[in-house]
């Protein structure tokens, strides 16, 4: 009885062994069947690796050399000289009067803004980026723009080339180049993209309201010593100069469009002077407007609301509530757009409005003054 149950064991085992092993067999012929009907391809995985890493090493070189260059072109500018002490202080962009500008031509012509270098026929100082300072001559100035022009005695400088702010997008990678804090990080670069256009801020000074229209918003870092500095696109080009910054929201900043100083700066670098032609007038935008009056609506142009008593429009029957809608043959509706065609003028040139007053529209001729 013994024997007969061991020796079925064993029968058994042998069985189960075969039927395994008999299965192994089957299960990799049926592989080796599917994976003989894949077609492979033989790529040099290498050289295509290789190519696209190439590429990408060229462009990011490209981008340092064009940031590099513009970082030449960017200039320190203070209202106090600095004698070689720290200037590394909470308050020193107020304290030394701090910030940027960028050189707009090679005989030492300088855009910035009129808060960071004074007004028209001051004095300021300008650190170029070889370390050597100049006294610097403010010969323009807006005080509405928030943007002045100085002129320090050097030739053979490296200077900016001007984008066009009007053809900008949301969404275009931009960088913004000033000094934040001073000296000691000067010609900071900082990186983001275009979050907005035409943007009106209001600002609130002495118990006085003014307002900044048409700036561009961006998410790149802006500081106050940044103030003058250039916002430039992906080639390099300036589209703008950096001017406010909101401090209660992070990542909002804003820059003046380039376009409205570019025939300002034209006349500079081409005559060494800038005879600037006078309207007389004072307009706001339709975005403006809700901070003035909430009943009144317009779609396009720009609304009166001041008028010089001493300025070319005020015997000519422009009235304060007229709506602009065109200057010569062009519609406008900004006023950023009034200021760089009036730019592109000279004093006692004759220049045509057309302007909606309630339901009717007119044209009057105005001849511009001297400012």
């Amino acid at each position: 009885m013994y024997e007969y149950k061991n020796t079925g064991n064993k029968l058994m085992r042998i069985i189960i062994l075969i039927t395994l092993m008999l299965m192994v067999s089957a299960l990799s012929i049926y592989i080796y069947d599917m994976y003989s009907k894949i077609e492979i391809y033989s790529y040099d995985y290498n050289l295509n690796n290789y190519a696209t890493k190439t590429s990408y090493v060229e462009k990011n070189e490209n981008d340092t050399n064009i940031l590099e260059n513009v970082t030449e072109c960017v200039v320190g500018i203070s209202k106090i000289k600095n004698n070689g002490d720290t200037i590394f202080l909470n308050n020193s962009t107020t304290e030394l009067g701090l910030g940027s500008g960028m050189i707009v031509s090679e005989n030492g012509y300088i855009l910035t803004n009129l808060h960071v270098c004074g007004d028209k026929y001051s004095s300021c100082y300008v650190s170029v980026e070889n370390g050597q300072t100049y006294t610097g001559e403010v010969v323009w100035g807006d005080s509405d723009l928030d943007l002045a022009i100085v002129k320090i005695k050097a030739n053979g400088l490296k200077y900016v080339s001007f984008g066009d702010s009007d053809s900008i997008k949301l969404g275009e990678k931009t960088y913004a180049i000033g000094n934040p804090i001073g000296s000691e990080f000067q010609r900071t670069i900082t990186c983001g993209i275009i979050s907005g256009l035409n943007r009106t801020v209001k600002i609130q000074e002495n118990e006085e309201n003014s307002y900044m229209e048409d700036l561009i918003q961006t998410d790149a870092t802006i500081n106050p010593g940044n103030s003058g500095g250039p916002l430039i696109n992906e080639n390099g080009e300036v589209i703008g100069i950096n001017s406010i910054k909101i401090t209660d929201a992070e990542g909002i900043g804003f820059a003046i469009p380039i376009n409205i100083i570019k025939p300002v700066v034209e006349n500079f670098v081409s005559n060494n002077s800038f005879e600037e032609a006078y309207l007389g007038i004072f307009a706001y935008d339709k975005s403006v407007i809700p901070y003035l009056n909430s009943n009144l609506n317009f779609n396009n142009g720009i609304y009166i609301a001041q008028i010089s008593y001493d300025g070319p429009c005020q015997n000519v029957g422009l009235k304060i509530g007229d709506i602009i809608t065109k200057i010569d043959d062009s519609e406008i509706s900004k006023m950023s757009e009034l200021r760089e065609y009036i730019y592109t003028k000279k004093p006692k040139d004759t220049i045509t409005l057309t302007i909606k007053r309630g339901n009717k529209e007119y044209e009057i001729e105005v001849i511009l003054g001297k400012k």
